[in-house]
């Protein structure tokens, strides 16, 4: 674990492996840590150089500066780029889960010269609606995310993970309670915000879009209607995975993830 000023806010991040290998980056979901992706480890490092970080207020890195009121795309895209530049990369595979697959869509937009290729999961060029994001940033403000994560965690993993980890739901309530308030309340205005649908069209970047047949937060047809946006082939559907592949099936996503690299 390392750290980074960013504009003079502190990013903490993992930069793992071998110098020589292509970098690849990995951004984890709204409310999760750079955590998800430990059980990926072991197979992504045969290949790559890894590099990970936690989002705004998220896991060990600051919250967001009280003197700006606005979280954008850009802001985190740019946190992304910065983290390359500390990895002495101008070019770089990105995997993005949820928020993270918003911040691999700024990139394909705006950034896609230093793409070598993306994988989005759990996402869309829309992800809910302004309404309901809202109301979750006011509530949060107004009851702390612990209490929040009480209903939203339950929503990230589908049946087969829960039974198969009867403690996983409660360990992520705790990591999620655990992170400032107003950071992720401005995230989730980021979310009711962003529309990729017209953004995405001509680029040049291997793009492969990844699914969960039980997720509820971002179901199979965000992620077709994700592909017709962004010319990219039909996602990929994983059955009995909810929202966050990286834990609930991380040799599985390894292994799609090895093979689309390759």
């Amino acid at each position: 674990m390392a750290f980074l000023k960013h504009k003079g806010r502190t990013l903490c991040y993992r930069l793992l492996g071998d110098s020589t290998k292509p970098l690849l980056i990995l951004a984890h979901p709204l409310g999760m840590t750079q955590g998800v992706w430990d059980d990926m480890l072991p197979a992504l490092l045969d290949k790559f150089r890894v590099l990970t970080w936690d989002l705004p207020g998220h896991g060990t890195s600051a919250a967001w500066p009280e003197a700006s009121d606005q979280i954008t795309p850009e802001d985190l895209a740019q946190e992304a780029l910065t983290l390359a530049a500390t990895a002495s990369a101008e070019h770089f595979h990105f995997v993005g889960t949820s928020i993270g697959g918003v911040i691999g869509q700024q990139l394909i937009s705006q950034h896609s010269e230093q793409l070598l290729s993306a994988t989005l999961t759990n996402t869309g060029a829309v992800i809910g609606t302004p309404e309901a994001w809202n109301t979750r940033s006011a509530n949060v403000l107004e009851l702390g995310l612990s209490a929040m994560a009480v209903d939203i965690v339950p929503r990230w993993f589908g049946p087969a993970a829960c039974e198969q980890q009867p403690a996983l739901v409660e360990g992520w309530r705790v990591i999620m309670g655990r992170g400032d308030d107003r950071s992720y309340a401005l995230l989730c205005e980021l979310l009711g915000r962003t529309d990729f649908r017209e953004q995405l069209s001509g680029h040049q970047v291997p793009l492969r879009l990844i699914a969960g047949a039980d997720d509820v937060a971002t179901p199979p047809e965000t992620l077709q209607a994700l592909a017709q946006c962004s010319g990219a082939p039909e996602p990929l559907i994983l059955e009995q995975v909810g929202h966050v592949p990286s834990v609930e099936c991380p040799d599985r996503f390894s292994r799609i993830l090895m093979d689309h690299l390759a």
